[in-house]
């Protein structure tokens, strides 16, 4: 079979496309799945842990996480969506054929993966495809996890978007319109279709206006790409307000140690999560936003694309299908 590997941090040069062995369904675990991909995405954690580019503060925390000389996981790539091939013998959720997605920290950048089954993975809800699916994990999971639990929005609240056209933005603006905010999104101006569309009431374009300009004020600050701060920004936030970092420097972690203004953390993941998506999906609260589709030997543009931090949506890697013989080309022909 054939993956997306990577033998040390650094620019998208340093990503190749190997053959690998062929993973045996006898070399599954008791509750593991053996997953056929057939789409995958690249997120901007896909980035920073390819360049080992972490925010200020965290590049130690960064590199002990993901591999402190070299990526302890040589395949890249969390996100996936697939059909599974076999199953262990006690394995009780899944069933072979079963369309899944989820997300999994061992790298998914490969024509087949093992995922355990109690792991962040659960079955395609009803209607999308593949590449729709795989775009769902790392965005939509990371702003239910904060506007659901960590900031508790209210319905009634209204809600800052920064960011709001990104691969977490497009999410958090559903996610705040389908539990009654009023929602205000930031982002250029030729994205401004987009978020409206995806329910935003207000759309101010940062190229042109400073929402800290507007002498108004939200409930809630939520923000996806870390260009915001507290001093900057704390006359926009209301009495009882939360400034909610999902990237954040080691300055916005500490206040948020000190004071219930501040919230940061990290995604919570799982099955039960994951359950809680397909649900949001189902009942039409959010829905895939892909800015990019490219096959797998374009992985070294899709990189670029998303360290521009200038993407609409997710960026889509696509895998050969079932029986298709895979066209492998050089990774440099590929860009």
């Amino acid at each position: 079979m054939y993956a997306i590997t990577q033998d040390h941090y650094g620019p998208v040069e340093n990503l190749q496309i190997e053959s690998l062995a062929a993973i045996e369904p006898a070399a599954l675990g008791a509750h593991d799945l053996l997953v056929e991909v057939h789409a995958t995405s690249v997120t901007t954690a896909d980035w920073r842990m390819r360049a080992a580019d972490f925010p200020a503060g965290m590049r130690l925390a960064g590199r002990l996480f993901a591999g402190l000389l070299r990526p302890r996981n040589r395949i890249t790539g969390r996100e996936f969506a697939g059909r599974v091939l076999a199953v262990g013998a006690e394995v009780t959720r899944f069933a072979v054929g079963d369309a899944v997605f989820g997300a999994h920290a061992g790298g998914v950048n490969a024509e087949q993966i093992v995922v355990p089954e109690g792991a962040s993975i659960a079955r395609v809800p009803r209607g999308l495809s593949m590449a729709e699916a795989a775009s769902l994990p790392f965005g939509a999971l990371t702003a239910a996890d904060f506007l659901i639990d960590k900031a508790k929005i209210q319905a009634g609240e209204e809600v800052l978007v920064l960011g709001a056209s990104g691969g977490v933005g497009v999410y958090l603006v559903q996610l705040a319109k389908h539990l009654g905010a009023a929602v205000t999104a930031v982002c250029s101006g030729a994205n401004e279709a987009l978020v409206r569309g995806l329910g935003a009431d207000k759309v101010i374009d940062y190229r042109s206006e400073d929402p800290r300009a507007l002498w108004r004020s939200w409930d809630v600050i939520i923000d996806p790409v870390g260009k915001s701060d507290v001093p900057g920004y704390r006359s926009s936030l209301r009495e009882g307000g939360r400034h909610v970092f999902i990237e954040a420097g080691i300055g916005e972690i500490l206040r948020s140690m000190v004071s219930d203004a501040v919230i940061f953390g990290v995604t919570t993941e799982g099955s039960a999560a994951m359950e809680r998506l397909c649900e949001l999906v189902e009942a039409g609260a959010i829905r895939p936003v892909i800015g990019h589709r490219m096959p797998m030997t374009a992985v070294a543009e899709a990189h670029r694309l998303v360290e521009r931090r200038h993407r609409r949506g997710a960026v889509i890697l696509e895998w050969p299908a079932a029986g298709a013989p895979a066209e492998v080309v050089p990774l440099q022909r590929a860009v």
